[in-house]
């Protein structure tokens, strides 16, 4: 994959956790034969608002940090599935029972994929106050 997509990659689970984005799992289908993409970023949001509440969060701080605007936006009116094209990524933020039933991460057996870790499943800081 290369550097600007990673970068990509990186600020949109930025914008997820900021919503507290769950689940999130890159796959990177660089390897794949049938492609559309180089990567999906894939999340859960708990309920449509949330759902919406993240796609929002990850357009947002893609255009601040990157100047990077989606080529289409899907889904934000019933908030089921939101997929958000940036050409070489496509981020999907959906409902549980959406992620379940479509089960998109498996749609391609040999992408590799990377779970993140939930924000507050990560250590907490070393950091003491004083």
């Amino acid at each position: 994959m290369n550097k600007e997509t990673q970068r990509l990659i990186d600020t949109v689970i930025a914008g997820i956790q900021e919503k507290k984005g769950r689940d999130i799992v890159v796959a990177d289908l660089t390897e794949t034969d049938s492609s559309i993409c180089e990567a999906f970023v894939i999340c859960t949001g708990g309920s449509p608002q949330q759902v919406q509440a993240v796609a929002q969060s990850i357009g947002e701080t893609a255009l601040e940090q990157l100047n990077a605007r989606p080529l289409a936006v899907d889904g934000m009116r019933g908030a089921m599935w939101v997929a958000m094209d940036y050409g070489q990524l496509i981020v999907h933020v959906m409902l549980p029972d959406t992620r379940t039933f479509y089960d998109i991460e498996h749609l391609w057996a040999d992408a590799s994929l990377t779970a993140i870790p939930d924000v507050d499943a990560l250590p907490a800081s070393p950091y003491k106050p004083f």
